[in-house]
């Protein structure tokens, strides 16, 4: 199966999109709230959800999805936290370019009960962008998941 054959875990991609979905819920919800309601800025509103986001998937992915990949040391988690914090900048960069673009490049606006829901939206777009970035540099760098460590 290769090193990387482990990555082709159906119950870990699984596990993975779940939290992920909660994650992206966080998130979304975030962006939601501060852009329609608090008048923030797109932008600003991805970056306080993200923390939020990856946060909050850190720590169910640490706990669900590669439980028994990794030591349970408080020191090994808050290395692993490091970790996640560093490899999500790429899938985060993703998700913010494709934002930029879509909310700042485009005319694109749905409008429901009066609130522009594009941001939003395009919020979502991002982060399903960058899923599988996120995936494999997770499973590689953050919990080192390899034919040697198969969890």
């Amino acid at each position: 199966m290769g090193r990387f054959g482990p990555l082709l875990s159906v119950r870990r991609i699984g596990q993975f999109v779940s939290v992920g979905v909660v994650g992206a819920l966080a998130e979304t919800a975030v962006v939601l709230v501060v852009t329609t309601l608090g008048g923030l800025a797109p932008l600003l509103a991805k970056g306080l959800g993200a923390e939020l986001s990856i946060s909050l998937m850190f720590l169910l992915n640490d706990r669900i999805t590669f439980a028994s990949d990794a030591p349970s040391s408080p020191l090994a988690v808050c290395r692993r936290w490091c970790r996640s914090h560093l490899v999500r900048i790429g899938g985060l960069s993703v998700a913010f370019v494709i934002l930029w673009v879509l909310t700042t490049k485009t005319t694109i606006t749905v409008v429901v009960n009066g609130a522009d829901l594009w941001p939003t939206i395009a919020n979502l777009i991002g982060i399903g962008c960058s899923l599988v970035l996120n995936y494999c540099a997770e499973s590689i760098y953050t919990w080192n998941v390899t034919d040697s460590n198969p969890g």
